[in-house]
C-alpha cells in the first residue's frame, strides 16, 4: 500500500475507527511533528479533541540521525537494545537537552490551550508510522504516566517487530500495513516532506476552537 501523503494515511485510518466517533471519553493525540497532520483528520472524522505528547528521540554519539533511545516528557530513557553500549554522559546531556526542546514545543504547539488532563481518558495515539517504536513506546509511557485510561495507537504502516513490540504496551493497536520489507516510514508515501512548525500550530489552532 502506498499513501499519497499523510493526509491521505488519516483519511484510511480513521476508518479502522469509527466505533471512537463521538466518544465523550476519548482524544485524540498525536506526536509531532508528522503525526499531527493524520491525527486532525482522525480528530475531525471522529468529532474529538485533538492534543499531542512530546516524546524525544536521542541520536547516538557522531550519529544523531540513527536513535541510540528516546526520552519520555518526563526525561525516562527508552534504550534502543540495538545500538550497544551508549557512554552515560551522552544519556545525559542529550536527554536534558531533549527535555528542554520537548517543552519548548508544548509551549509552541499548544498556544493558549489548557493544561493537558489525560486521567482517565481513552486514547487514540497517533503518528505516521512506526520504524523502530522507540518514540512510539516513550510517547505510550509519557501518556501512562500521566493516567490514561486506555491507549489504542494508530498508525497507517509499520515495522512488523516494532507493531508485535507496541501490540504488548497497548489496549489496542490498529495498523493498516505491516509489509515484510520495511525501510523507513516514508517509502510508504507518495509524498512525505517535512512538516514545519507552522503547520502544526495552525492545525492545532483549527482543531480546538
Amino acid at each position: 500500500m502506498l499513501f499519497k501523503d499523510r493526509v491521505d494515511a488519516g483519511k484510511q485510518l480513521v476508518e479502522k475507527l469509527k466505533e471512537y466517533k463521538g466518544n465523550k471519553n476519548a482524544i485524540v493525540v498525536a506526536l509531532p511533528r508528522g503525526g499531527v497532520v493524520l491525527g486532525n483528520e482522525v480528530a475531525k472524522e471522529l468529532s474529538l479533541p485533538l492534543d499531542i505528547v512530546v516524546p524525544r528521540k536521542i541520536g547516538a554519539p557522531g550519529n544523531p540521525e540513527f536513535a541510540c533511545g528516546a526520552i519520555t516528557e518526563a526525561g525516562e530513557y527508552v534504550p534502543n537494545p540495538d545500538a550497544g553500549k551508549i557512554p552515560e554522559a551522552h544519556i545525559k546531556s542529550e536527554t536534558e537537552k531533549e527535555k528542554q526542546e520537548s517543552k519548548r514545543r508544548l509551549g509552541l504547539y499548544r498556544p493558549g490551550m489548557p493544561k493537558r488532563n489525560f486521567k482517565g481518558k481513552t486514547i487514540i495515539l497517533v503518528d505516521d508510522g512506526i520504524a523502530t517504536g522507540l518514540t512510539m513506546e516513550a510517547g505510550i509511557k509519557t501518556l501512562k504516566e500521566m493516567g490514561a485510561e486506555e491507549i489504542i495507537v494508530a498508525v497507517p504502516v509499520s515495522a512488523e517487530d516494532s507493531y508485535q513490540y507496541i501490540k504488548e504496551m497497548v489496549n489496542k493497536i490498529i495498523c493498516l500495513e505491516q509489509p515484510m520489507f520495511f525501510g523507513a516510514v516514508g517509502q510508504f508515501y507518495e509524498t512525505f516532506g517535512q512538516t514545519e512548525d507552522k503547520e502544526v500550530i495552525e492545525l492545532m489552532k483549527k482543531a480546538n476552537q
